[in-house]
């Protein structure tokens, strides 16, 4: 085989009339299985020659005979030949049903307390050998983890996560912010005018322990400032604390929308002007054409249109 050096020079594209000819031993019956010519077949043997340094075949009472060089050559070139073949082939089908595979996810909370709960169910049902573990998500972007592939996807807020620009980006549904209060609050009496929103004691979830949100950003805009009476680092307790104090929590719509069920609160609109915000998925482009890794994006895909619908 030629040295690392002279890899430039050589053309792999011999190497299956190298094989094709050590297992005829004959280059008329080599050339019908490449489906080439006589002549053909016997150039390229030429040049197997000129670049190995080396007969090959040689006549022989007996018909063509192998040199010691290509005896040696046999078996490594085959075994690469088989890499190369398996390096090419179209990758099989996702039997989803039957895969034990492990996906790990990193998301917010929100969108695990929206997403979480439909996924594992589907998985549950038609791919029972599949296993998730959801990862929060980190303050830094883990473009490393998904570039070596122990991470699947990100999932949370496009505008908080900024994904570098190489990455896949998919929006799944769209939100806005909305307020929560306990049931009989005396906020509810009217629509809530900007001041009385300002004046009444907020509560905040900050999972990175910050005490200004996209509301306060927007308040300072204004010259105003609310009170921020208690921040707590995820959604779990929030329903509940906000029932049993006359704090205000801004969140997004789905998420208050759902606590409702969970606590006696009412849902009202924020008296700020404030722009959508778009919810995605982001992967990285190494793993675009991976049969299993497209099935889970699928089925992402499918519930945040559904929850996009609502």
């Amino acid at each position: 085989m030629p040295t690392m050096s002279s890899l430039r020079t050589f053309d792999l594209n011999l190497l299956l009339a190298f094989d094709v000819l050590m297992q005829e031993l004959n280059v008329t019956r080599a050339a019908e299985r490449m489906f080439i010519t006589q002549s053909a077949m016997s150039h390229i043997l030429h040049r197997l020659r000129q670049q190995l340094d080396d007969p090959l075949l040689v006549k022989t009472p007996a018909g063509m005979k192998p040199t010691q060089r290509a005896l040696a050559l046999i078996e490594p070139v085959r075994g690469l030949l088989s890499e190369m073949e398996q390096l090419f082939k179209v990758p099989v089908e996702f039997e989803a049903a039957t895969s034990q595979r492990r996906f790990v996810i990193a998301a917010t909370d929100y969108m695990e307390f929206l997403l979480m709960p439909e996924l594992s169910g589907l998985i549950e049902r038609i791919a029972p050998g599949i296993d998730l573990h959801i990862k929060r998500t980190e303050s830094s972007f883990p473009v490393t983890q998904l570039e070596n592939g122990s991470l699947d996807v990100v999932l949370g807020f496009k505008s908080v996560l900024s994904p570098p620009a190489h990455l896949r980006c998919q929006n799944l549904f769209s939100d806005r912010m909305a307020c929560v209060v306990r049931h009989n609050h005396p906020l509810l009496r009217q629509s809530p005018s900007l001041t009385e929103f300002v004046e009444i004691p907020h509560m905040l979830i900050s999972r990175t322990g910050s005490n200004v949100g996209v509301i306060d950003q927007k308040l300072l805009e204004l010259g105003l400032e609310r009170r921020i009476k208690l921040i707590v680092p995820h959604f779990l307790s929030a329903p509940l604390i906000v029932s049993k104090t006359d704090m205000i929590l801004s969140l997004p719509f789905r998420i208050a929308e759902q606590f409702t069920q969970f606590a006696p609160l009412a849902v009202f609109p924020v008296p700020i002007d404030l722009p959508d915000y778009d919810l995605c998925m982001i992967w990285h482009p190494l793993r675009d054409k991976d049969p299993a890794h497209c099935w889970l994006r699928d089925k992402i895909m499918a519930i945040g249109k559904t929850i996009d619908a609502t």
